[in-house]
């Protein structure tokens, strides 16, 4: 901050008149130089905000994702037809947020090198939440009846089944999700149930309304990391759709 400082006096009459005033040019023009010092702060600040901004976008998008094809799009969600792809997956009990978590560190510790090959394996988008029961698959984990959260990361399109490392840790696994059929609402904010809730109400009212029937349990996606500002955030929620 800057230290107080003395009027300027300056002589308001002749010499030995001995009366003095308070010479308020000086003092506008400091002010105007604090002024100016502030704006140029706040436009610093303000460029770098944007910067900041277009890079982590930057980033989002760069990200590999599965393919799918957009079939229709309605006023509220959109229908799309999903290729197969390949996921890393975990169970979890316990509530949605501790299960989201848990789930979240078990896959990075796999693509992050706990594995057979010491591999890191680079991220894809979306992660996926769901509350669905985990049919059996190879390599088999005993989770034939387990309920709970089942987490997933997608894999990048250049692995395959055969490629894949096998994890170190026994409840992860790898496999490939069937082709399908899906209705998708979109929205932004912070990963919390209540948001996840009400857009799956509003989600399963307009399948409602167009006369769509939902084939399975939804599912949660969530496309960016966690130090992306909540309101540039991209989450979804899937309902697969039954094949008319």
């Amino acid at each position: 901050m800057e230290k107080f400082k003395r009027p300027q006096w300056v002589e308001s009459g002749p010499s030995n008149a001995g009366s003095f005033a308070i010479d308020p040019t000086a003092n506008l023009q400091r002010m105007n130089g604090s002024i100016a010092t502030g704006c140029t702060r706040m436009w610093r600040i303000a460029i770098l905000s944007v910067a900041v901004t277009l890079s982590l976008t930057q980033v989002a998008m760069a990200i590999e994702e599965p393919k799918f094809k957009t079939i229709h799009v309605y006023e509220d969600f959109e229908v799309r037809d999903y290729a197969p792809y390949l996921v890393a997956e975990t169970t979890v009990k316990g509530d949605f947020t501790d299960a989201g978590d848990e789930g979240f560190r078990r896959l990075f510790d796999y693509i992050s090198g706990k594995n057979a090959k010491r591999a890191n394996i680079a991220m894809a988008a979306p992660v996926i939440q769901s509350g669905q029961k985990i049919e059996m698959a190879a390599p088999v984990i005993q989770a034939t009846s387990v309920g709970g959260f089942a987490i997933q990361f997608v894999m990048p399109a250049k692995w395959t089944l055969a490629t894949l490392p096998v994890p170190e840790d026994r409840s992860v696994r790898v496999r490939e999700v069937a082709p399908a059929r899906f209705a998708v609402i979109r929205y932004s904010g912070l990963w919390t149930r209540d948001r996840y809730e009400t857009n799956l109400a509003k989600l399963r009212r307009a399948l409602m309304r167009e006369h769509l029937t939902p084939d399975g349990d939804p599912i949660w996606a969530r496309y960016d990391p966690p130090f992306m500002p909540w309101f540039l955030r991209r989450n979804e929620i899937l309902i697969p759709l039954r094949s008319e």
